[in-house]
């Protein structure tokens, strides 16, 4: 409900502006109301119902405007307000709340207007003051002396406000909206000189001399023509001013203002603190040290969902009473949830009211009590808590400036925009160590529980992820059920299907927690992420996530960039993501398009072939492509290229384990020629960490090979497991394979395949069948010949060499090992070069040069080492200790000892 006397008079209710008849019932309620919560004399209402003699029934006249008026407010349920027009003897009371009146509202605005410091806060104070109006005062009154004086003492209130709003522009440097306000004023009100005065100013420091010497003409002209009169002081001296060079404006004095009354107890707005709240000591610090400055510090607390972001926040606050004695204030902006954000106006009124401000002081826009909150918060020493905000937007209108305030905010966003207008610091929260989460659940349900079954407990904390809400809820399902054990938790837990769902009690739970999250993401986002479900694996790049998603990477990354954003995702290095596990569960049931899943992963099992292949090519360049691609493969649009060698082996390295799982998944998923091509196409790492335990790798591709009922599958995977098996010195199973992969690779038509193939044979034959090694690797640089393979030529011979020199054939051990190397580039096949150089030293050794034998055997280790094929260093460096000089011994054992170290360390 709404009294206005700031133009026409009129009442408003819930359904719009009430009939309120003749001017003489209008102008009685005007004097009531300009005379609200005082009793007015039936002498002076009729003083201002008219102008001279009033007629002998007037008091009959009045009473009946008065009954007419209640009935009025009667029908709209003023009381409920707390309106009400009493009689009080020979007077008329009218009981009004001074927030329902316009003028009480303009007067409390230009009030606290005056005393704002800011410019900006001063000129929203001052738009809405001026937006109250809807026409001159009073509009619509009978027109008696009283009334006609009252109207000119809210005009002249309202112009001093507009000539206070064009000062505070022209301070502010905003001269153009000082001019665009003064102009229909000065229109209006020709003879005032203070905006003739102000106009002249204006356009002059808006750079218009020449149209500011015209205002001032003009404002001459009328005050000689209709008061005879020359311009006064102030008009004058805009006048000089304007003839002059553009200077900074000066602000005029204002009027001495009471001061705003300061607050008369500390407010606590804090919720209650979370029961068992445990650890997070280091970040407590963290947020006391980010606290602390003169600056009037903000701090972001972020992470992810239930990670106990306003636990930390609230407990913190609640310790700090003593550091802020002007109060704490709160407010949950409800960022993340399924109610809707509340008004900022809203929220002021809630901080102001609890900083003692009067309701009817407080305005109704959120710009203008922004203003006055600013104002009344700049010396005092406030702690501010906004909890789970979404945008930096939200945040803003909040903010006290005192040096003496501290702000906390608590998002699962990163809110990098208030770091960068606010110089906000930031504080980012990650899960409870398992340690920590066992001491949290020992909190929650007793520690007579927890020591009953401690490993229970442990795998209890780790099954949750070090997630607090999810602990907490687990402890929930505890409590409730008192006979159920901590080992059949843990059992049901590990569960994936039903994880989510015991991590759930009534509204809260994991998954809850999550869908307000998810439910905030921008389209592109949302998709990536219910693409991700689809992940076997645990990590993804823009790469695998443009595959799983059907996008592009540059997509990718954009919307990567924003689940890291909202904490959904952890970039664990640059350009590596993963999912924390019940993140990962939830991703996983947000599909329900098994259509979708097939699709997204078969793109992710090509991407992960495409990309091991140009991973293969930066390790190991010049060699044929591990196997052909399979008739319905899809080449991803984009696949990463790798600039060395160490970038590619460290992709192989780093995703190993993801490789295998994905690999696992295509097998569950009836594709055995996408899972044996991801074991397969490792290769490279498989050659420089042959020890590795590749073996059980192999052994799964061999089975899904089979199940192709391919030979050409079969014995691409068999020509690799032997190698890998006759390196771990199971000869007997390597030869049996070894054996059996040519004919399969001449059956299928494989001639680099078979060529492959008789080479790791030769190299798994026992010593005691050097004729037959000698065969199988004559045969396979035969078949590579014919082939035109320099790559497979080149392994052929490097293996012949190694035939000669174990058979004491030196000189021919030496001219096949520089046959090979003249068959490639310097930079291309590290580890076959390595090899080469060894058999080479070896060979001239045995030839009788040493000196030779040793450069060449000291060049091959110093290769392997720098390559980080070591492997080849043991090798090369077991050859030249037999051969070294006795004060070369001890450092070539270091680096003999070490390579094997690092070997054992994989």
């Amino acid at each position: 409900m709404e009294f206005q006397v700031l133009g026409p008079v009129s009442v408003s209710g819930s359904d719009g502006p009430l009939p309120l008849g003749p001017a003489k019932r209008r102008s009685l309620l005007a004097m009531l109301l300009l005379r609200a919560n005082v009793a007015v004399s039936v002498d002076t209402l009729t003083e201002a119902l008219w102008d001279d003699e009033p007629p002998l029934h007037a008091r009959t006249v009045i009473q009946g405007h008065v009954s007419r008026l209640r009935a009025l407010l009667a029908g709209v349920d003023a009381s409920a307000y707390g309106v009400e027009l009493s009689t009080r003897g020979s007077a008329y009371h009218l009981e009004l709340p001074e927030t329902l009146l316009d003028a009480h509202r303009f007067e409390g605005l230009v009030a606290l207007a005056r005393r704002a410091t800011d410019p900006g806060d001063r000129a929203a104070l001052l738009t809405e003051a001026l937006d109250l109006w809807q026409g001159p005062a009073l509009a619509g009154a009978y027109p008696s002396p009283l009334l006609r004086s009252a109207a000119h003492t809210l005009d002249e209130a309202r112009l001093a406000a507009v000539e206070l709003l064009a000062d505070t522009y022209v301070v502010g440097g905003e001269h153009e909206r000082a001019v665009q306000l003064l102009r229909p004023e000065t229109g209006a009100h020709p003879l005032r000189e203070p905006l003739a005065a102000r106009l002249v100013e204006a356009l002059h420091h808006a750079g218009r001399s020449s149209e500011a010497l015209d205002a001032y003409q003009r404002a001459r002209q009328v005050l000689s023509d209709e008061l005879g009169v020359a311009p006064g002081a102030e008009l004058t001296a805009a006048f000089t001013l304007a003839l002059g060079p553009d200077s900074a404006p000066v602000a005029r004095a204002d009027a001495p203002q009471p001061a705003l009354e300061p607050v008369q107890f500390r407010p606590n707005l804090l919720p209650r603190t979370p029961r068992g709240f445990h650890g997070r000591t280091a970040e407590s610090a963290a947020l006391t040290a980010a606290a602390a400055g003169p600056d009037g510090p903000v701090v972001v607390v972020t992470g992810p969902a239930g990670v106990g972001k306003t636990a930390l926040a609230v407990c913190w606050a609640a310790g700090r009473h003593s550091d802020f004695p002007d109060g704490t204030l709160y407010a949950d902006l409800r960022g993340f949830s399924d109610t809707s954000d509340p008004e900022p106006a809203e929220l002021l009124r809630e901080f102001l009211v609890a900083l003692d401000v009067p309701p009817r002081r407080i305005p109704e826009s959120a710009d203008a009590a922004g203003a006055l909150f600013r104002s009344l918060t700049a010396e005092l020493r406030l702690l501010v808590v906004l909890d789970n905000a979404r945008t930096s937007a939200q945040v803003r209108p909040l903010l006290p400036t005192g040096p003496g305030c501290v702000t906390v905010v608590t998002s699962r966003a990163r809110l990098a925009g208030l770091v960068a207008s606010d110089a906000a610091r930031v504080l980012a929260l990650d899960v409870l160590a398992t340690d920590d989460s066992v001491a949290l659940l020992t909190r929650l349900v007793g520690e007579r529980r927890t020591a009953a079954e401690p490993q229970a407990a442990r795998r209890t904390a780790e099954l949750c992820g070090g997630l607090p809400l999810a602990l907490r809820v687990a402890a929930a399902r505890l409590v409730e059920l008192p006979a159920l054990g901590l080992a059949s938790l843990a059992d049901r837990l590990a569960d994936e299907r039903q994880r989510l769902a015991l991590l759930a009690v009534e509204d809260i739970g994991v998954a809850s927690a999550l869908r307000l999250t998810t439910a905030h993401l921008p389209v592109d986002a949302a998709q990536l992420f219910t693409a991700l479900g689809h992940h076997p694996g645990t990590h993804v790049d823009r790469f695998s996530a443009a595959a799983l998603a059907g996008t592009t990477p540059p997509d990718a990354a954009r919307a990567l960039d924003c689940l890291v954003a909202a904490h959904l995702l952890t970039e664990t290095a640059p350009g590596r993501y993963v999912l924390h596990d019940l993140v990962r569960l939830y991703a996983r049931g947000q599909s329900h398009d098994p259509a979708a899943r097939t699709a997204a992963r078969l793109r992710l099992y090509d991407h992960c072939v495409a990309t091991a292949l140009s991973a293969s090519e930066a390790a190991e360049p010049g060699g044929e492509p591990a196997f052909m691609q399979p008739h319905d493969f899809q080449q991803p649009p984009a696949v990463r290229d790798f600039t060395s060698r160490e970038e590619a082996l460290g992709w192989f390295a780093a995703e190993r384990d993801d490789l295998a799982l994905i690999a696992a998944a295509a097998r569950a998923e009836d594709r055995p020629e996408r899972a044996w091509r991801i074991a397969v196409t490792q290769w490279p790492l498989v050659v420089w960490r042959v020890l590795a335990d590749w073996a059980p790798t192999l052994e799964a591709a061999l089975a899904d090979a089979r199940a192709c009922v391919d030979p050409y599958a079969e014995a691409r995977v068999l020509t690799l497991l032997g190698w890998v098996l006759a390196e771990e010195g199971r000869t007997a199973e390597a030869v049996r394979h070894l054996r059996v992969a040519p004919e399969l690779a001449a059956h299928a038509g494989d001639v680099l395949g078979e060529a492959t193939a008789l080479v790791n044979l030769a190299a798994a034959l026992p010593e005691d069948e050097p004729g037959a090694a000698e065969t199988a690797c004559t045969r396979a640089l035969a078949l590579a010949t014919e082939a035109d393979d320099a790559h497979t030529r080149m392994l052929a011979l490097q293996h012949l060499a190694r035939i000669h020199l174990g058979a004491g054939r030196h000189r021919q051990a030496y001219e096949a090992a520089e046959m090979a190397l003249g068959l490639g580039p310097e930079h291309e096949a590290v580890a076959r070069r390595v090899l080469l150089r060894t058999w080479q030293g070896e060979a001239l050794a045995g030839l009788g040069d040493t000196v030779a034998g040793r450069r060449c055997l000291a060049q091959a280790a110093l290769e392997a080492e720098q390559t980080g094929y070591d492997a080849g260093a043991v090798t090369a460096l077991d050859a030249l200790l037999r051969i070294a000089d006795q004060d070369e011994l001890p450092e070539l054992r270091r680096r003999h000892a070490a390579a094997h170290a690092r070997i054992r360390e994989r």
